[in-house]
């Protein structure tokens, strides 16, 4: 039952995933709000999809700390692809630091595309250091935009918690904006590198925004590392 009601996830995410990425390229012309408004409908419906065949949901705790009213960095802990989709779904309009492979996949590359996100070559080393801190800089002070930045780099097992990455905290530092932590368990649900859903609801916890100009780069790491650390729970997937 596991299997079907995740295949029928899938083939309904893929679906989704098609019309809205044909559809969304007649909106080039558009500005990047009305881009991002049109994509909004995606992940409602695949977040409601979610629900209606896999019975899995979820639930937020400190969104009440969300300052809707000044663009932020958000770090966020990565162990699934569900965080990639709820994340839009509780702050204001944002933007994600991914890897520039990602554009070239087609329909979901060239939809992404659209929405400017800041793509960056992982082995470009420094340079890819400067490109996030210029990009980012415009986004937050310019478009007014958050920017969603996973400073582990890539998904890890359920329970731990990776290296975290200095360039959310640079980028911080260099804007002087606040950062809010985003710790959650789906890997529990949704786990890395797995074909099954399944059925529960996913905790979402939300920091209250640190006041990055009094803190250090590694003051912002440890500050992330310590509230990733503090949420996770064991890893309960089937071995």
């Amino acid at each position: 039952m596991l299997f079907l009601r995740s295949l029928a996830f899938e083939i309904g995410r893929a679906l989704l995933t098609f019309v809205f990425g044909i559809l969304a390229q007649l909106l080039w012309i558009t500005p990047v709000r009305v881009r991002y408004a049109f994509l909004q409908n995606w992940t409602a419906l695949t977040l409601w999809w979610l629900k209606v065949t896999c019975g899995l949901t979820y639930r937020v705790q400190g969104k009440e700390h969300i300052d809707v009213t000044q663009p932020s960095i958000i770090m966020a802990h990565h162990e699934s692809a569900w965080e990639t989709i709820a994340i839009q779904r509780v702050f204001p309009r944002q933007n994600y630091v991914l890897k520039k492979e990602i554009l070239q996949i087609p329909i979901f590359g060239w939809t992404m595309a659209m929405l400017k996100p800041i793509a960056i070559d992982r082995k470009a080393g420094r340079q890819a250091l400067k490109q996030l801190i210029e990009q980012g800089r415009t986004q937050l002070l310019k478009r007014r935009d958050w920017i969603v930045i996973f400073p582990e780099g890539t998904r890890v097992p359920t329970g731990t918690t990776g290296k975290i990455n200095k360039g959310a905290a640079m980028l911080a530092k260099e804007t002087g904006v606040p950062v809010y932590l985003v710790a959650h368990n789906a890997g529990q649900f949704w786990p890395k590198n797995s074909f099954i859903r399944k059925a529960g609801v996913i905790d979402m916890y939300i920091s209250p925004p640190l006041d990055t100009e009094k803190m250090s780069v590694e003051e912002i790491n440890q500050a992330a590392r310590n509230w990733y650390q503090s949420h996770q729970t064991p890893d309960l997937t089937e071995k």
